[in-house]
């Protein structure tokens, strides 16, 4: 019984499970957090490419 417990106490494959799912959570955030930023710059982006368009097409004299 006695290295039943023994065997228990040093068995760290749980730990390690653990561990992995943490940097698994960490990444994840990371890239949440990077595709919100590139995708706030780029709605900004192409709302002034829609802008300077528009401004185009009004002051050029197309119809557009």
């Amino acid at each position: 019984m006695t290295k039943l417990v023994s065997r228990f106490l040093k068995d760290e494959s749980g730990a390690t499970a653990i561990e992995y799912g943490l940097i698994a959570a960490l990444i994840s955030v990371a890239l949440i957090t990077g595709a919100t930023a590139l995708g706030s710059k780029l709605n900004a982006v192409f709302a002034g490419l829609s802008n300077k368009m528009g401004d185009a097409c009004t002051t050029g004299g197309v119809s557009c």
